[in-house]
């Protein structure tokens, strides 16, 4: 029996003695992010006003624009004049796609009466938000005014969406 206790006093030394020799230390690490200002244009939808006769009376059509900026960002959405020769923010012009092109007249706009003109001057006539990290929609209210219709044909333009932030 006294040999099984020296050999129990023994392995029990042996792990005491591991144990004793054990130790640990830390030490910390920081940790760092910047969020910057940040916008980006999820989506713009067609503006399509579908097929129109003698225009004697406005044609009304939406799209919209869906904008994600970072958390308290201000931000401002522009429309641009387009692309037809002589169109402004003010009066765009479609341009048929036939040979002699003619253009057809529209117009958009920030509010639901169609009063408010969509341009591109910061602090003008652009739409100003601020961000709220989630994806915001904007809509567009489009208007062909009654003009004297242009011949048949197929008109089109391209609006340029810019966001300044």
């Amino acid at each position: 029996m006294r040999k099984l206790c020296l050999i129990a006093a023994a392995f029990a030394a042996a792990l005491m003695s591991q144990t004793a020799f054990a130790a640990t230390t830390t030490t910390t690490f920081g940790v760092s992010a910047t969020v910057a200002a940040t916008c980006v244009i999820n989506s713009a939808s067609a503006l399509a006003f579908g097929t129109v006769g003698a225009l004697a009376a406005n044609v009304d059509q939406t799209s919209t624009i869906d904008v994600k900026c970072t958390n308290t960002t201000p931000f401002n959405i522009g429309l641009g004049a387009g692309t037809a020769t002589g169109a402004t923010v003010t009066t765009r012009k479609m341009t048929g796609a036939g040979a002699s092109p003619a253009t057809l007249s529209f117009s958009l706009y920030s509010d639901t009466g169609r009063t408010t003109n969509w341009g591109n001057t910061v602090a003008t006539d652009t739409v100003a938000s601020t961000g709220t990290g989630s994806s915001q929609t904007f809509t567009v209210y489009g208007r062909i005014p009654v003009q004297t219709a242009p011949k048949p044909d197929t008109y089109s333009d391209t609006i340029t969406v810019t966001v300044t932030y």
